[in-house]
C-alpha cells in the first residue's frame, strides 16, 4: 500500500462524512432519533462497499468493491483501534478537578447506578454465556463481556479491543460488538425518547411538564445563530505555534505515555512472573491514565492555562467521528448473520437489564431528580456517552437539576474503570485466561456491592 493509497482512503472519510450529516439535514425520521451523522455516514458506507453493493456487482466490474477500493477498506479497518486512543487521551484534558465533597454529594448515588449497571451487564452476558452461547452456539466463554465491551464502551471500546479479540483467537466478536454497539445507540435515543414520554405523562419528571420538541434546525444538527459559541479559545499566538497544533501534540504525548507504561509494564510483568497476559490489553486505558498525568502536570505547572477543553472536545469529536465511520463501514455482516441468534440473544439481554437499571434501581438510589439523573446513565450504559448527555438535555434543557453536574463528576471515578476502562479492557483476557467463573463471581460482587450503596446508603438520604 502506497502513501497516496492511505492519504486518499483518508480523503474518502470526509465524503462520507458530509453525506451522513447531508441525509441529517434532509431525513425528518433520522432527524427525530438524533442520529450522528458518523453512523449516519458509516451505513452508507457499508452498503456501497464491498459487502452489500459489491455482492451484487460482476467480479472484473468496475464496481466488484462497492466504491470503495480494497486499500479504502484496509486502511479503515485500522483507524478505530487508533482513534480509540485519542478519544480516551483526551477524556481528562483540560478538565477540572473538583473538590472531593463535591464529588461524593453529587456524584455518589450516580456512581453506585452506574457501578450496577456495569458490572450488571458482566453478570448477564457471562450466565448466558455459561448457559446458553458456550454450549449450545459453540461460541468462547469471552462472549460473556460482549454487553459491557459494546454497550458500556460503545463502538471506540469495541473497535480498540479489536486487536485483542483477535490475539485470543476470537476475531468475529469485533464485528458482533460493533453490531451490537449500533443496536445499543440506536435502541438507547429510542427506548430513551419513549422512557421521557412515559415519564412526562406520569409525573415522574420535576423539571418539564410537557414534553417539548427541539427546533427544527436542532433536529437536523444546526447550531441556531444566536448560540452559536467558539470552538476553543486561542490560548497561544499562531506565529510562535498554532492552538490546534499544540493540542493535538498533548494528546499524542498522552498516547506514547500510556505506551511507554504499557511496554514497561509488560517488560515488568515478563521478567517478574514470566506470563503474558499484559501484551492483550490494549493502549486505550493507558492513553487515559496518560492524559490524567499531563492534566495534573499542568494543573500544578501551567500558570497560563494553555490547555482548552473545548479545543480538547473538538479533536476528540473528530476522532470519534471518524472511528464510528470507519468501525461500521467495515464490519463483516457474513460474520453477524453466522452469529445471528446470539448476537439478537446478547442485545435483547442488554436492552432489559438497562431498562431495569433504570425503571427500578434509578428510582430507588437517586432520591432527588431520579427520572432527569438517571436517564442520562441509561443513555450512556447503552453505548454513548453523548447519548446520555441528549436525553438529559431532553429532560432538562435549561440546566435547571443537578444531573449534568452529578454526571459530570461520576465520570472521573466510572471511566478509569467501566465504559472502556481498565475492567473493560481486562475483562476478555481475564476469561480467556481464568475462564468465566472467576470473573462471574467478581461481577456478582461488584454488582451486589453497587445495588447495596445504592439502595441503602444513598437511596436512604433525603437530599442528594
Amino acid at each position: 500500500m502506497t502513501p497516496n493509497e492511505i492519504g486518499f482512503a483518508l480523503l474518502y472519510i470526509g465524503v462520507f462524512l458530509l453525506i451522513g450529516k447531508i441525509i441529517r439535514v434532509k431525513w425528518t425520521l433520522l432527524q427525530n432519533l438524533f442520529l450522528p451523522s458518523s453512523i449516519i455516514g458509516g451505513f452508507i458506507a457499508l452498503f456501497l462497499g464491498p459487502q452489500v453493493l459489491g455482492k451484487f456487482m460482476p467480479e472484473d466490474s468496475f464496481f466488484s468493491n462497492g466504491v470503495m477500493t480494497e486499500a479504502i477498506t484496509e486502511v479503515w479497518s485500522a483507524l478505530p483501534g487508533l482513534m480509540i486512543n485519542v478519544v480516551f487521551a483526551s477524556l481528562f484534558l483540560g478538565a477540572a478537578i473538583p473538590k472531593l465533597k463535591d464529588i461524593w454529594h453529587y456524584a455518589g448515588p450516580q456512581l453506585a447506578l452506574g457501578w450496577s449497571v456495569g458490572w450488571g451487564q458482566y453478570v448477564v452476558g457471562i450466565t448466558l454465556a455459561v448457559l446458553v452461547l458456550v454450549p449450545f452456539f459453540d461460541l468462547p466463554a469471552m462472549s460473556g463481556a460482549l454487553i459491557e465491551v459494546a454497550f458500556e464502551g460503545g463502538h471506540g471500546t469495541a473497535a480498540g479491543m479489536a486487536s485483542t479479540f483477535e490475539e485470543l483467537g476470537f476475531a468475529e466478536a469485533f464485528d458482533l460488538a460493533i453490531g451490537l454497539a449500533t443496536i445499543g445507540v440506536l435502541s438507547g435515543v429510542i427506548f430513551g425518547i419513549i422512557l421521557i414520554n412515559w415519564g412526562v405523562r406520569n409525573k415522574k419528571t420535576k423539571v418539564i411538564e410537557d414534553v417539548e420538541d427541539f427546533s427544527d434546525l436542532r433536529k437536523r444538527g444546526v447550531m441556531e445563530y444566536q448560540n452559536r459559541e467558539p470552538a476553543g479559545k486561542m490560548t497561544l499566538r499562531p506565529e510562535s505555534i498554532e492552538p490546534l497544533s499544540f493540542h493535538l501534540s498533548i494528546v499524542f504525548i498522552a498516547i506514547l505515555l500510556g505506551w511507554l507504561l504499557l511496554q514497561g509494564l509488560i517488560g515488568l510483568e515478563s521478567i517478574t512472573i514470566g506470563s503474558d497476559f499484559m501484551s492483550y490489553i490494549p493502549l486505550f486505558p493507558l492513553a487515559m491514565i496518560g492524559g490524567i498525568a499531563l492534566q495534573i502536570f499542568f494543573s500544578k505547572k501551567d500558570k497560563y492555562n494553555l490547555v482548552d477543553r473545548r479545543m480538547i472536545n473538538r479533536i476528540q469529536g473528530l476522532a470519534l467521528d471518524i472511528l464510528i465511520l470507519s468501525a461500521i463501514s467495515t464490519v463483516s455482516l457474513d460474520v453477524i448473520g453466522e452469529y445471528l441468534v446470539p448476537f439478537v440473544i446478547l442485545a435483547a439481554a442488554g436492552i432489559a437489564w438497562n431498562l431495569f437499571g433504570f425503571l427500578v434501581l434509578a428510582p430507588r438510589m437517586i432520591p432527588q431528580y431520579w427520572f432527569e439523573r438517571g436517564i442520562g446513565d441509561f443513555g450512556q450504559s447503552m453505548g454513548v456517552t453523548a447519548t446520555g448527555l441528549l436525553l438529559m438535555r431532553v429532560v432538562d434543557p435549561d440546566n435547571e437539576s443537578p444531573a449534568f453536574e452529578a454526571f459530570g463528576y461520576k465520570q472521573l471515578f466510572y471511566e478509569p474503570f467501566l465504559g472502556g476502562g481498565f475492567v473493560t479492557a481486562l475483562s476478555v483476557p481475564f476469561i480467556a485466561q481464568f475462564g468465566p467463573w472467576p470473573t462471574l463471581i467478581v461481577a456478582v460482587a461488584m454488582t451486589a456491592i453497587g445495588i447495596f450503596f445504592g439502595l441503602f446508603y444513598f437511596g436512604k438520604k433525603k437530599t442528594a
